[in-house]
């Protein structure tokens, strides 16, 4: 099964939710009847909600964009691959390489996508998957240089460009550096800075629980498996944002729903959602979790979480440091996962 049984006050609208993995593409409306039911439950029995400080769904501080900042080891320790002249970025002793923009697209009122133009036409990032890569940035100001972890959202294939989908926090010194760049300037970029090292069916069954820009990682590795046909890994995304505008790969999210109906289905949630939204309310909750994800004593299940710090707290607990995935606390721990089972981007 694609996940455990809904929990009993949804069971009956839920059910048909639940086969989508075994049988032929579930009707569009399943969504809008699992939250449904949900909001039903909370009704008789309360709807678990978690909050923080800082909004749950968006950082509030561009080095929380993906769950920390760059670190002197993520700087220092990339490893060398082999040389190969097609790929721009080799790791080791390379050091920063200066990218060229090429176009910026305005996504929503706060993020932009930047296309950025490799060393040559047939270039290709090199990046692996799970990686990502670390910018630089020093203004004229600044005592020492802003260093961040982005992930492109470009297919690590793509020859000649570069994307990113970049998020502007306020007083994010890299965040409004990005959004102020113009057409035909440059900005400096290393790695790979490898993550969670993926091969084909590594889990039967993978989660990903993102909040804000923490789902450019989640489309990495989502991308990377339904892209090769000897994958049949399943996929369960979980997204929290603020406000609908601020869901990020939307449509491609949609078209890989539309194509694997037996293999991925996305679960929205929003602090802020629209008249006559059908899917979730407020924020990712444990009812919800324990509804839609693989069971923690199903084979072979992996968990990814990534978002701001509220979300990390809530739902997996924080990681100590970029190299070190601290316990397993939160939502997950107390659904029954074990440390294992979860990674933390």
């Amino acid at each position: 099964m694609f996940a455990r049984q809904f929990f009993r006050p949804a069971t009956a609208l839920t059910s048909h939710v639940r086969r989508y993995a075994s049988t032929d593409a579930a009707p569009k409306s399943s969504n809008a009847l699992l939250f449904g039911g949900l909001a039903a439950a909370a009704g008789a029995g309360g709807y678990y909600f978690y909050n923080t400080n800082t909004n749950s769904h968006g950082a509030t501080h561009e080095s929380n964009a993906h769950g920390q900042p760059a670190s002197k080891d993520e700087e220092q320790n990339v490893p060398a691959k082999a040389a190969d002249p097609s790929k721009c970025f080799t790791g080791g002793d390379q050091g920063f390489v200066s990218l060229k923009l090429e176009s910026v697209e305005q996504i929503n009122h706060n993020t932009k996508k930047l296309r950025f133009h490799l060393p040559t036409e047939d270039s290709v990032s090199g990046l692996s998957i799970a990686s990502a890569l670390i910018t630089k940035y020093k203004g004229p100001e600044m005592e020492k240089p802003v260093i961040r972890p982005y992930t492109p959202v470009s297919d690590e294939d793509t020859a000649g460009y570069l994307d990113f989908i970049i998020k502007r926090y306020p007083d994010g010194p890299m965040s409004e550096h990005l959004h102020s760049m113009n057409p035909g300037q440059r900005l400096d970029m290393k790695g790979p800075i490898p993550k969670y090292p993926w091969s084909p069916n590594k889990h039967d069954h993978i989660a990903l629980i993102a909040g804000g820009t923490g789902i450019t990682p989640m489309w990495q590795l989502a991308r990377a498996i339904f892209k090769n046909p000897e994958d049949k890994t399943k996929v369960t995304l979980v997204f929290g944002n603020v406000s609908e505008e601020d869901i990020l790969l939307k449509r491609e999210w949609e078209a890989l729903e539309n194509e694997y109906p037996n293999r991925f289905r996305a679960f929205y949630v929003l602090d802020k959602p629209p008249e006559g939204w059908q899917q979730g309310k407020g924020f990712i909750t444990k009812e919800l979790l324990k509804t839609v994800l693989p069971g923690p004593k199903d084979a072979n299940v992996k968990v990814f979480v990534c978002g701001p710090p509220g979300m990390y707290k809530a739902i997996s607990g924080p990681k100590k440091s970029p190299s070190d995935q601290g316990d397993l606390n939160g939502l997950l721990k107390e659904l029954g996962y074990e440390k294992e089972q979860v990674y933390k981007f």
